[in-house]
């Protein structure tokens, strides 16, 4: 049975490239803070936009101050790392809550560079909480048909995605979640990194908001590090 209600928020902290334990103390700290029922972060935020990053484990204590944060919270955290499954490598939606941390999603729908370190996961997947059906996704997902029809036909509730664009795809990135919104009949939740990460992302757009069904704003953040947006869903 779906719970009348679901408390969401989006994230966009500031991330340091590669220090995995630097980085998870500040999204535990986002997670305290936030006092969300689910807290989305944007893609890859535990490592920064590194696609040669050593995959994270989910059983590694690095994740801890995230997993008693979510313990002390009730919160699920969805946070993005590169993980390492049978020899292969994803880019990942990590769902760590107070019993531990797994995979959740893989992105599906690779760009730039990234097939050249990471294979495309299985396609799309719901996540459920509280009753509620979440649609899950990652960045280049996000502007892929197929992809936001597949997540359609899962009879979603909402959809949630961690992001990374420079500032210029800003536009790109509002019009996604109003296609999303509108083909899914759905919240949907963009986590978008903000600030400098990897080589190819001297700047980062940054924006996090979520969206009612109809595809309009109900709450956005700026560009800028530390931004932090909440809504609840109904």
């Amino acid at each position: 049975m779906r719970a009348p209600s679901l408390t969401v928020a989006a994230a966009q902290p500031a991330c340091r490239a590669l220090d995995v334990a630097g980085n998870a103390e500040a999204h535990a700290g986002v997670v305290r803070a936030a006092q969300a029922r689910v807290v989305v972060f944007p893609e890859l935020s535990l490592t920064g936009y590194e696609l040669d990053a050593a995959p994270v484990a989910c059983d590694h204590d690095v994740l801890i101050p995230i997993i008693d944060a979510c313990a002390a919270t009730g919160s699920l955290a969805l946070v993005g790392a590169p993980v390492e499954e049978q020899g292969r490598r994803f880019i990942a939606m990590l769902a760590v809550d107070g019993a531990g941390a797994r995979p959740a999603y893989r992105k599906t729908w690779l760009g730039g560079n990234e097939p050249t370190q990471f294979h495309p996961g299985d396609g799309p997947t719901v996540l459920e909480v509280d009753g509620w059906r979440l649609g899950l996704g990652i960045c280049s997902d996000t502007g892929v048909a197929q992809h936001v029809a597949g997540i359609a036909a899962l009879n979603v509730d909402a959809y949630l995605a961690g992001l990374v664009h420079r500032p210029q795809e800003l536009p790109e990135q509002e019009a996604r979640a109003v296609v999303i919104a509108r083909a899914c009949r759905a919240f949907v939740v963009f986590a978008s990194f903000a600030g400098p990460t990897g080589d190819v992302f001297t700047q980062t757009a940054g924006a996090s908001a979520i969206y009612s069904a109809e595809g309009l704003a109900i709450a956005r953040t700026g560009p800028d590090q530390g931004g932090v947006v909440r809504a609840t869903l109904t």
